[in-house]
């Protein structure tokens, strides 16, 4: 865990936020998740919400109920007991995600605002891959799909998750966004800029990188879908998600599941240590893919 040295600051009377390192890690945004679990479990009277973000959370809480000092109090207990302990770890599940790469809707989208874009010729998987030196549109395909990702915080519009890819940083694919953001991006539209992927839950503007669309919802108001029973919102930080490529067919296929009210995410439950994750990525991801394939 980080040293003690993160920041304590207001955002007006209602809310205090805990900015624990400048730079996004998977341990700093483990951190962030575990200070936001213990802290919910405690239940402390007057404490609305808690809200881990990639880097720091982000506390609400009613100020006649308790006081700023004494919640800050019990926020740097909380960041003492998580940072001494020995390792961490995290009850979360694995998700699949499928996604139709290089599909029409995101490259008519794409074309239509080239003049945004820092490689105007091609669409953004050609550029992605050009950027990470990889020999085509398929190697990066497979690098995207390849390994499961962290939901490391949702938020910006309802419902979208900020996915960070559970690999050696070496190894993590960076893609810059568009010089300037488009007015367009079609729903359900993954996306990516910088070091992170997401999926957009509604149409909008944008400026990552678009890669595809996946056929199922993971934003739902009317909550139609089982998946969506207790919430509206399907993604939880700590949520692990792999990508599953899938083509036009089975693209249909799925959205007429999802229309029927049939569709079910493929996810199993899992104990995520970060202690285990960093001594051996690669093979602590293949257990987690196993427990996916074996649900």
């Amino acid at each position: 865990m980080s040293p003690l040295n993160s920041r304590y600051s207001w955002g007006g009377d209602e809310h205090l936020v805990v900015q624990l390192d400048e730079a996004m890690s998977l341990e700093v945004n483990f951190e962030a998740m575990a200070m936001a679990r213990l802290l919910q479990s405690q239940k402390l009277p007057g404490v609305i919400d808690v809200c881990p973000a990639n880097a720091s959370l982000m506390v609400r809480f009613d100020p006649d109920v308790i006081a700023p000092a004494a919640l800050e109090d019990a926020v740097r207990q909380v960041e003492r007991e998580v940072g001494d302990a020995p390792s961490l770890t995290l009850r979360t599940r694995i998700v699949e995600v499928p996604v139709w790469y290089d599909d029409p809707f995101t490259n008519e989208t794409g074309a239509r605002f080239r003049d945004r874009h820092q490689r105007p010729e091609g669409n953004d998987l050609e550029f992605a891959a050009i950027e990470n030196g990889l020999p085509s549109v398929q190697a990066f395909i497979d690098r995207h799909s390849g390994s499961p990702w962290i939901t490391s915080m949702v938020g910006f519009v309802a419902g979208l998750p900020f996915l960070f890819q559970m690999v050696p940083q070496e190894r993590q694919l960076e893609v810059p966004k568009y010089l300037r953001p488009r007015t367009d991006t079609p729903a359900l539209t993954v996306g990516y800029g910088g070091c992170f992927s997401c999926i957009y839950s509604v149409r909008g503007a944008g400026g990552y990188q678009m890669f595809g669309v996946t056929p199922v919802p993971i934003f739902d108001p009317a909550r139609k879908l089982p998946d969506f029973a207790d919430f509206m919102v399907f993604f939880r930080p700590g949520d692990i998600v792999k990508f599953r490529p899938i083509d036009g067919d089975e693209y249909e296929r799925i959205k007429q599941d999802v229309e029927a009210g049939e569709f079910r995410y493929r996810q199993s439950p899992v104990s995520f240590s970060l202690h285990d994750f960093l001594a051996g990525p690669d093979a602590y991801n293949a257990t987690l893919l196993e427990a996916l394939h074996g649900h």
